[in-house]
């Protein structure tokens, strides 16, 4: 069965995670040694538990990112996503969302509210949940504010719409969840096999100080980003992010962010056009069941320059393969669409458990903005497909 871990569990098998990644150098272009983890923001699930927390990190060279750490053993692990590049301000959030929400309550006549708070309304995209004695009065998508729909009925078991509410802890199979928390118990028991007192201890840093001596991790890592090309000695990384133009487009700019690393530089007014996802003035999501519109777009805006594919739930191995060919991926996963530009993984293994396996994920979302995740555990999400493109070469 799955469990709901306790705030002070939850953050110390985070940083004893960290750490052990930080002393395998497991996450590139991330400055961990002598970070330290802030009080996180508890992200709640629609059901009314708390899913995750968001956690800022202080980073030694004063970059403020934020982690994503499990509150629920349902994920398998405690590290959900890593995003240092991003700065994450709840105060700053909320107060955003008071005043939309004060606007247009005035203009609406919408019930007062007394709680208020973050929900994955459809995981990992964040709303904020306005209540008055328990019960919601409005939830408000994070950034753009646009009122989240109530909840559609669909057949058991059909994946959400780009923009739907959903709950992660009640529409995922129990048998993963169950498996899931046999995995966070025997990695949990193993960390503190192996590491004694140290998990516990409440230690906020991060520091190769960490881990006793009896621990001895080098370098124990594999890594690789896309570059221009494959001689990545005199090339640097090379992707770009795009925004989502609206809150149901994540699919047209994920297309645009494969599309423009082949130099096809397409709006996403045009590729919406093409993937039938409406107009900016009445946009819709890609329909459930229309996921080969992808390939099939990829391939007719390059007049088949590209050969692109489909993959029903994509294995790990799939991601570095593609990427150590110096080729983007598209990724689905429930509700939601991203590009994939990256992978890095840690190579030891302990108590058992597998080492971390992280991608490098450009998200289109929030709209008009997105966000870099480096590095998103690859152990915790449910992928749906994977859209690989190659060049057609002569």
């Amino acid at each position: 069965m799955s469990f709901s871990l306790s705030a002070q569990d939850a953050h110390e098998f985070a940083i004893t995670e960290l750490n052990l990644l930080n002393a395998a150098r497991a996450l590139p272009d991330v400055d961990l040694e002598k970070s330290e983890l802030m009080p996180g923001t508890p992200i709640f699930d629609l059901n009314g538990e708390i899913l995750f927390y968001r956690v800022p990190l202080e980073q030694a060279d004063g970059q403020r990112g934020y982690v994503d750490i499990a509150a629920q053993s349902l994920f398998g692990e405690s590290i959900l996503a890593l995003a240092p590049d991003a700065e994450w301000n709840a105060n700053a959030w909320l107060a955003q969302a008071k005043s939309v929400f004060a606007r247009r309550a005035r203009a609406a006549r919408i019930a007062d509210y007394d709680e208020l708070r973050f929900v994955a309304y459809s995981y990992p995209k964040i709303a904020v949940q306005f209540l008055l004695d328990g019960k919601e009065v409005a939830l408000l998508e994070l950034a753009t504010w646009a009122a989240i729909p109530t909840a559609e009925k669909r057949r058991k078991g059909g994946e959400p719409g780009q923009f739907e509410r959903w709950s992660l802890i009640a529409e995922l199979p129990g048998k993963s969840k169950a498996d899931a928390g046999k995995r966070f118990e025997l990695r949990a028991a193993g960390l503190r096999k192996a590491l004694g007192q140290r998990v516990g201890a409440g230690d906020l840093f991060i520091s190769r100080d960490f881990l006793p001596a009896t621990i001895a991790i080098s370098r124990l890592h594999d890594s690789q980003q896309l570059r221009y090309s494959n001689r990545a000695g005199d090339h640097a990384p090379c992707f770009e992010l795009r925004g989502q133009e609206t809150s149901v487009w994540c699919v047209g700019a994920s297309v645009q962010m494969l599309l423009d690393f082949y130099r096809y530089n397409y709006e996403q007014t045009r590729l919406a056009e093409e993937l039938g996802l409406g107009t900016l003035a009445d946009p819709n999501g890609l329909p459930y069941g229309d996921e080969n519109k992808v390939p099939q777009t990829l391939e007719k805006l390059t007049s088949s320059a590209l050969s692109a594919a489909m993959v029903a739930t994509p294995t790990f191995s799939l991601h570095v393969n593609e990427i150590r060919a110096n080729r983007p991926l598209i990724s689905f996963i429930p509700g939601h669409s991203r590009a994939v530009a990256g992978y890095t993984r840690s190579l030891f293994a302990l108590a058992g458990s597998p080492g971390f396996s992280g991608l490098l994920v450009y998200d289109p979302w929030p709209p008009n903005a997105g966000v870099i995740t480096r590095w998103e555990n690859f152990n915790t999400q449910t992928y749906r497909y994977a859209f690989t493109a190659h060049v057609n070469t002569v």
